[in-house]
């Protein structure tokens, strides 16, 4: 068979399988996932050492920069659908060209950037806006663990208040306890301070929070 004609078929059935996945899958991946967070309470001064480490890694993250920007880029033209996108297009044009131009040599060159062109010009950007389509899992209230909130009261003596967050696109207000070993260290959570959910009852509506 014609080494176009095999391009655009594979191309063809390449990209028509990874559609029939990904709509098939939708996005899963994506869905809000709290794992690798623990349940355990959080004090100020951890809340501090936290902050410290992430000041700490950000200048090792800054070096790795360009080496993880060449890993993106290798990784991009490696993906199927860049390799079925170009195999399509450097098909179709090899099929457009080859009647005007047939050299052994230019005319797999050309076809080639044909290919190229293809993937980013039309391929690339038709693929993103399918999938700006799909739809996002709904959140739930559980889904807020580990989150942040804010108080929108100050919470009273028994550590309790009321703080607002954000659940699948909606401002939700729900009453909060602060978690016990904060209660323990005389931690007060005042009006407008962030905190973090530590736990959800949401039959009840209600949450255990720290301090962030």
């Amino acid at each position: 068979m014609d080494l176009y004609i095999s391009s655009v078929l594979l191309g063809v059935l390449g990209l028509a399988a990874m559609a029939l996945s990904g709509l098939g899958h939708g996005h899963g991946a994506g869905s809000h996932s709290h794992a690798g967070h623990g349940h355990t309470g959080h004090t100020g001064h951890a809340g501090h050492a936290h902050g410290h480490g992430a000041r700490t890694g950000s200048s090792a993250g800054n070096s790795q920069g360009s080496s993880q920007g060449h890993s993106s880029f290798l990784w991009n033209i490696m993906s199927p659908r860049f390799l079925f996108s170009v195999a399509l297009g450097f098909g179709a044009a090899g099929l457009m060209i080859k009647p005007f131009f047939n050299d052994a040599i230019v005319l797999p060159a050309l076809a080639l950037l044909g290919g190229v062109i293809f993937e980013r010009a039309i391929v690339s950007p038709l693929w993103n806006l399918s999938m700006k389509f799909a739809s996002n899992p709904a959140s739930t209230l559980e889904s807020a663990v580990s989150d942040e909130a804010t108080a929108v009261t100050s919470f009273d003596a028994n550590g309790q208040g009321i703080v607002s967050l954000e659940v699948d696109g909606q401002i939700v207000q729900i009453l909060a306890t602060l978690q016990p070993n904060d209660r323990l260290l005389g931690v007060r959570v005042r009006a407008g301070q962030r905190v973090r959910i530590e736990d959800v009852n949401a039959a009840a509506s209600c949450c255990t929070v720290s301090l962030i």
